[in-house]
C-alpha cells in the first residue's frame, strides 16, 4: 500500500512541477488537463502522509514493546499500537476506494431537470421542494446552480424546472440523481404548516 502511495506522490510532484512550467501554462488545454489531474491526486497524497504517520507510530510502539521494561510504558505502547492498527485498517479501505479508476466524465458540469408528474398542484409543490433541496445541497458542495428554464405551478413550486450545476466533479456527484418518484402528502402535518411527503419509491418521508 505504501509503495503505491509513494508512486502516486511522485506523480503528484511531477504534475505540480509541470504546472509551474511557462510552456505548459501557455498551452491551456494541457494546463487544464494537468490541473484536473493535480486536484484529483491531492486527496490521495494527503492520505499518503496520514498513512506514513500511522506506520511510523506502529513501528515506534513495536520498538517500545520490544525494549521497554516499565509496565506503564508497555501499557501505553500496547494501547497506541491497537489504536494505530485500527486507524491503518480504516485508512487502507479509504485509499482502496480512492484508487478505483474514475469516470473521465465525472469532472464535467451537468444539466438537471425536475418535472412535476401526475398530481397537478401537489406534484408542482413537491418539485419546488425538491429543487430547493438541490439548491441548498449545491451551496454546501460549493457548486454553482444556474436556472435555464422554469414553468411555475399555479399554487407554488414548478411544473418543470431545468438548471445547470457547475463545479469540480459536478457530474460525478449528481449523476445518480435520476428516476421517477411517486409521492403522497401526509395530511396530518398540514395543520402544523409543514410540508411532508411519503415517497413510495424510497419508502421514506421527504
Amino acid at each position: 500500500m505504501l509503495d503505491k502511495l509513494e508512486e502516486i506522490k511522485r506523480r503528484y510532484n511531477d504534475v505540480e512541477a509541470k504546472l509551474g512550467d511557462p510552456s505548459v501554462i501557455a498551452d491551456m488545454r494541457l494546463f487544464k488537463k494537468l490541473n484536473i489531474e493535480y486536484k484529483g491526486l491531492q486527496p490521495v497524497v494527503e492520505a499518503y502522509y496520514k498513512y506514513k504517520q500511522i506506520t511510523d507510530n506502529i513501528n515506534g510502539a513495536k520498538e517500545v514493546l520490544a525494549t521497554e521494561k516499565d509496565k506503564d510504558f508497555l501499557d501505553m505502547a500496547k494501547a497506541e499500537l491497537e489504536e494505530n492498527r485500527a486507524a491503518e485498517e480504516k485508512l487502507q479501505e479509504e485509499v482502496r476506494v480512492m484508487l478505483i479508476p474514475k469516470d473521465p466524465e465525472d469532472a464535467k458540469n451537468c444539466t438537471m431537470e425536475i418535472r412535476g408528474g401526475t398530481g397537478g398542484d401537489e406534484a408542482a409543490i413537491f418539485a419546488g421542494d425538491l429543487f430547493d433541496m438541490y439548491r441548498r445541497y449545491c451551496e454546501i458542495k460549493g457548486f454553482q446552480l444556474e436556472v435555464i428554464d422554469e414553468s411555475p405551478g399555479s399554487m407554488g413550486g414548478y411544473k418543470e424546472i431545468v438548471f445547470n450545476v457547475k463545479g469540480d466533479n459536478a457530474f460525478g456527484t449528481m449523476k445518480f440523481e435520476s428516476g421517477v418518484h411517486r409521492v403522497q402528502r401526509v395530511p396530518a402535518t398540514e395543520a402544523a404548516g409543514q410540508s411532508a411527503y411519503i415517497c413510495r419509491n424510497c419508502s421514506g418521508v421527504t
